[in-house]
């Protein structure tokens, strides 16, 4: 789906979408999030959900909210994440916090006020990390450390939304437009439906369902709890086929969508902090964005990950990933170069002289697997899974074992 300027900007600044990073969302639950005691809402189709979501106009809130992830990633030393690890290695760069949010649950405390003034306070303990953009400015200040990022909000340029026109083909403005694009780009690989009504954070809301259609995809569902009243999403939810815990769970627990007072937004660095400002070269001195068009501190605030979407070039030229199959069980193939590596640890692991212990190990890095593609190991967690292969070729996805040897066989 193409977009247009004013559009995504418009969707930037949908507040809960800024905070949560629909899972795309990037980002489940315990097996009952709506009840059948849920609140009496009138019927709606999911047509007129998606689109009472797209006319929201809502740029004002306050309020906590709590993130929850469970990828079956193992557990790592605070710190390890993301070089300082955030409140509990130190460290003031977005990037190293948002880290942490791969594993565990987390708090905050959030507050919008359109699309110059946001702020995050994660309060996973007595210390806090405070995210705020407020104007031209983006302050990363961790209460422990007393250590501050800082950095320049990048601009459109001076063109502003009314520069923007839209171009054929590229997103409607209108929430029936978009609604219908959004129906359109589910195509053949999603059904789309309206499931029980529930209560997050004390207001009535619907649950827009998004399934996969078909077999494949380690995502059973994607549930999005939509107010309504004012049609903002208040709660997104990812499910593993295989059951268990949820694999992301990111919601509003409280939330006023009153304006927040303007000292909200307001920072100034402590006098004994220790301020480092952004990478030299991430925003040019006319404000522009950085050659990858994301820069550490508002990118964070924009986009709280879930899961991540596999994305590359075409080509499949080595080192550069091609997108194999489309929708739910797309899968990523990247020509690595690196041959014969898997059956040489496995050749030494054998070794009579090997260390004790070396076959199991290397068994624990991803179960053996074989086909026409010749021999590999999976690496798995409860979403994403990678397939590497002795000739140097690396198959990654949410997508089942079976779907990776498949997608391997016919590539070889």
């Amino acid at each position: 789906m193409a977009t247009n300027a004013k559009t995504r900007k418009a969707a930037r600044y949908a507040v809960p979408v800024a905070v949560f990073g629909v899972v795309a969302g990037t980002i489940a639950m315990v097996p009952a999030f709506a009840n059948a005691g849920g609140p009496d809402l009138p019927k709606v189709t999911a047509q007129q959900l998606i689109e009472k979501i797209a006319a929201s106009d809502v740029q004002q809130l306050s309020g906590s909210a709590k993130i929850s992830t469970d990828l079956g990633l193992p557990s790592l030393p605070a710190g390890l994440l993301g070089g300082g690890g955030g409140v509990t290695g130190g460290s003031a760069d977005p990037q190293d916090k948002l880290a942490q949010l791969a594993s565990g649950t987390h708090t905050f405390r959030v507050a919008a006020d359109g699309p110059d003034r946001q702020k995050l306070t994660f309060v996973d303990g007595k210390d806090e990390y405070s995210l705020v953009h407020n104007g031209d400015d983006v302050w990363g200040y961790d209460s422990k450390s007393k250590e501050v990022f800082h950095e320049k909000a990048p601009t459109d340029g001076g063109k502003g939304d009314k520069g923007s026109d839209r171009k054929a083909g590229e997103l409607g403005a209108s929430p029936q437009e978009i609604a219908q694009e959004v129906l359109k780009a589910a195509g053949t690989t999603t059904d789309i439906s309206v499931g029980d009504t529930a209560q997050v954070a004390g207001r009535d809301a619907y649950q827009l369902v998004l399934k996969p259609k078909g077999n494949g995809s380690t995502v059973a569902s994607v549930k999005i709890a939509v107010d309504g009243k004012n049609g903002v999403p208040l709660r997104v939810q990812v499910l593993s086929t295989d059951g268990g815990k949820p694999i992301v769970d990111a919601g509003f627990t409280k939330v006023d969508f009153s304006k927040p007072a303007a000292d909200t937004f307001a920072f100034t660095p402590p006098k004994d902090a220790k301020v480092t400002e952004g990478a030299a070269g991430e925003h040019g001195k006319d404000g522009k964005d950085s050659k990858d068009g994301k820069d550490k501190g508002l990118g964070a605030l924009e986009s709280i990950p879930g899961l991540g979407g596999l994305t590359g070039g075409a080509d499949g030229a080595k080192g550069e990933p091609k997108v194999l199959g489309e929708g739910w069980t797309s899968i990523a193939r990247i020509e690595t170069g690196a041959t014969g590596t898997l059956k040489g640890m496995d050749d030494a692991a054998k070794d009579k002289n090997a260390p004790k212990g070396a076959a199991q190990f290397l068994d624990s890095l991803g179960e053996k697997v074989s086909g026409k593609f010749g021999e590999g190991r999976v690496l798995k967690t409860r979403v994403v899974n990678a397939l590497i292969t002795d000739d140097g070729k690396v198959y990654v996805g949410a997508v089942t074992k079976a779907e990776l040897v498949k997608a391997a066989d016919a590539n070889k």
